[in-house]
């Protein structure tokens, strides 16, 4: 490394933001950029380990060490070819990923961790600008074409490497913009919606074609595309949410998290929404049943409609602040998390069980709760929630958001014309190389993976083009991860 006590003269400097009372009056990024300076100096604190652990840590296996290395010596252009070189989307990642590298960062280990993901997100911002990120079509054509069906993180990396191979791609979207959950289902305020549409640019620019507004096997016939198409890769994601069946659940007033969040997002993109179907947070008092990132993004949304007050209930225990030793390094562990929205105000709740929603005139009024604990008799079997006995109350609501996870991804007329089989989880069930029970027929990202993280997305998007690649061709050049 340049500086081998970089780690030693520098602590991490943790991210800057806008000041909570700007921030919520718009829907516009709450993360502050660093400075070049600024990224330099956190790039000086990476030790170039023996055993980059970091490495173990990322889906993708980014080349930490090294770019952080050519930050500090100010190569931006080849930091930003070995970003590229791994990752098909890091002005995503680098705001979006929990960055699972940076728990597995041997610096961690006794000190803060490097700031691997703003790091990221310094180069690639940083080749934008410089114009090193430009539109590079292949120079040939194979005369293989190949259609992705879903247009989210997972299908755009399919497309955007089977095209770098000389494959003719189609994405099909159902939706009238590409983009999948980043477009719709992530607020402004983590993810402004021209980075997406910067991207979707320079991949259209490079040959890759977008087919808007169109659900496959409905709109365009599985019939039509098993005759066009050489190969189909389903990429439509995991939208089917987990229901939270208790008495009142009829009442009006109880919504979905990502019913919630997509409206939220049309609405910014000025989309007419019927008045009878807007669900809007201005004035209500809002609880949200689930704890996780989800739910943290219905918090920080109803914050910016207005919510007179908003709740966060979560049924598990409160997370350890710090690692302990049913988790220890180099895992990923399941600390206590205080987003963006969590700062900008209301309240959260730990081992709150939901027990029946309570209404008048059919409307939504209260939420009735009691507390849990989670107990074990003996050491070797899992904790078993029990609810603890006179602490049930009530939490006043005019509006119950549900961000309590995803079931499986949707089964539909496409997938049964193509014969596809489901695994017990009810995800779409492929052999090792991402293929179907039906020949040339591929699945990669939520659909095939279950539930997951953007950057996982990205992963199984590459590693299902190699495998695609290789079973138009018999052999790929293209990047197993």
């Amino acid at each position: 490394m340049g500086d081998i006590k970089g780690f030693l003269k520098f602590k991490r400097q943790e991210t800057k933001y806008r000041p909570v009372c700007t921030r919520l009056k718009d829907y516009r990024e709450v993360v502050l950029p660093r400075s070049d300076d600024e990224a330099r100096e956190q790039a000086s604190r990476c030790m170039d380990c023996g055993t980059s652990f970091c490495h173990w840590g990322c889906p993708i296996g980014n080349y930490i060490p090294e770019w952080n290395d050519l930050v500090y010596r100010r190569q931006w252009k080849r930091a930003f070819q070995l970003l590229d070189a791994t990752n098909n989307f890091p002005e995503i990642t680098g705001r979006l990923c929990p960055a699972i590298c940076e728990y597995a960062c041997v610096l961690g280990i006794n000190d803060d961790p490097v700031a691997i993901r703003e790091n990221e997100l310094s180069i690639i911002e940083y080749g934008f600008d410089a114009g090193f990120i430009r539109a590079m079509p292949p120079k040939s054509r194979t005369g293989k074409k190949v259609a992705v069906i879903g247009s989210g993180p997972a299908g755009l990396t399919v497309a955007a490497q089977l095209n770098k191979a000389g494959h003719n791609v189609v994405v099909f979207e159902r939706d009238r913009r590409p983009g999948g959950i980043m477009r719709y289902g992530i607020p402004d305020f983590k993810l402004e919606k021209w980075i997406i549409d910067r991207r979707l640019a320079i991949l259209e620019k490079e040959g890759i074609e977008f087919v808007m507004g169109t659900n496959a096997g409905l709109d365009y016939k599985t019939s039509k595309l098993i005759k066009q198409f050489d190969v189909i890769c389903l990429s439509g994601g995991s939208r089917i949410p987990r229901d939270l069946k208790i008495e009142g659940r009829d009442l009006k007033g109880i919504y979905f998290a990502m019913d919630y969040l997509v409206q939220s997002n049309r609405r910014q993109e000025k989309e007419k929404i019927p008045n009878d179907e807007i669900i809007d947070a201005k004035g209500k008092r809002v609880v949200v049943i689930g704890g996780g990132d989800t739910g943290a993004d219905c918090v920080g949304t109803a914050h910016r409609q207005g919510a007179s007050c908003v709740i966060q209930i979560e049924v598990m225990p409160k997370p350890a602040t710090c690692r302990t030793d049913a988790c220890t390094w180099p895992k990923y562990p399941l600390l206590l998390k205080t987003s963006t929205s969590h700062e900008e105000g209301g309240e959260r709740q730990w081992s709150v069980l939901a027990k029946k929603f309570i209404g008048k005139d059919g409307c939504l009024e209260k939420l009735s709760c009691v507390r849990v604990e989670f107990v074990s008799d003996n050491k070797n079997a899992c904790p078993v929630m029990r609810q603890i006995p006179g602490s049930e109350f009530e939490i006043t609501a005019d509006m119950a958001i549900l961000a309590i996870g995803f079931l499986h991804p949707e089964k539909s007329l496409l997938t049964e014309e193509l014969n596809v089989k489901f695994d017990e989880r009810g995800n779409v069930k492929t052999d090792e190389t991402y293929m179907t029970e039906t020949k040339g027929v591929f699945s990669a990202g939520d659909m095939h993976r279950g539930q997951s993280l953007i950057v996982w997305a990205i992963a199984e998007g590459r590693a299902a083009a190699h495998s695609i690649d290789k079973y138009l061709m018999g052999t790929s050049n293209l990047p197993a991860i």
